[in-house]
C-alpha cells in the first residue's frame, strides 16, 4: 500500500502468453497469481522471465510490508534485517542469470536460497511477535518458502546435468 492507502503501479510480462498486464495491483496479489500458475505447472520448468518477475515482485512487496511495520525498537532492526534480504533474492537470482558456467550459476542461486530463507526466518519472527497484517506476513512467507525450494531444485539440475559436450569426444583414440 502507498502512503494514500492504494496500490503499486508496476508492469509484469507473462512468458506463457507474452501479454504484458499494467496496472494498479498489489505485488502481493501478483505472488498469488505466480504461485497459482507454478502449482499448476507441476513439473514445467518455471521460464527464467517469470522467476526474475516473481522474485521482483517478492522484493516490492517485502519493501511494502517493511514500509508498513509499526515503528519501535524491535521492529525496526527485523525490518532492516526483512528488507536486506528479501531484495536480494531478486538481485542475486539476476545475477545467477548471467553466470558463465554451471558451477557458478549454483553457487549464485546458493545465495539465493540463503536470502531466501534467511527472509523466511525474519517474516517467522514478524508472526510471531505479531509485527504486520498476519495474512500478507504469511502470503510472503509462503513465497519465501516456495523461492528456496525453487533455488534447490535449480542447484540440484545445474549440478546434476551433464555438460552438453561430453570430456570423451576431445580424446583422440589410441
Amino acid at each position: 500500500m502507498n502512503a494514500e492507502g492504494g496500490t503499486r503501479n508496476f508492469q509484469v510480462r507473462s512468458a506463457e502468453c507474452g501479454i504484458t498486464k499494467c496496472g494498479m495491483r498489489t505485488a502481493e496479489s501478483l505472488i498469488a497469481e505466480c504461485g497459482i500458475r507454478n502449482a499448476e505447472r507441476k513439473g514445467v520448468v518455471v521460464s527464467q522471465v517469470d522467476l526474475k518477475d516473481r522474485t521482483r515482485a517478492f522484493a516490492l512487496a517485502v519493501i511494502g510490508l517493511v514500509e508498513d511495520l509499526p515503528r519501535g525498537r524491535s521492529s525496526d532492526v527485523i525490518g532492516t534485517q526483512l528488507l536486506r534480504a528479501g531484495t536480494s533474492v531478486g538481485a542475486n537470482y539476476r545475477s545467477a542469470c548471467r553466470a558463465r558456467s554451471r558451477k557458478e550459476f549454483a553457487a549464485k542461486m546458493g545465495v539465493v536460497e540463503e536470502e531466501s530463507d534467511e527472509a523466511q526466518f525474519w517474516l517467522d519472527l514478524l508472526l510471531e511477535r505479531g509485527l504486520g497484517d498476519a495474512e500478507r506476513v504469511s502470503s510472503l512467507r509462503e513465497e519465501a518458502r516456495q523461492l528456496v525450494a525453487i533455488a534447490v531444485s535449480s542447484i540440484r539440475t545445474a549440478r546434476g546435468t551433464p555438460r552438453s559436450i561430453p570430456h570423451s569426444t576431445f580424446r583422440i583414440p589410441h
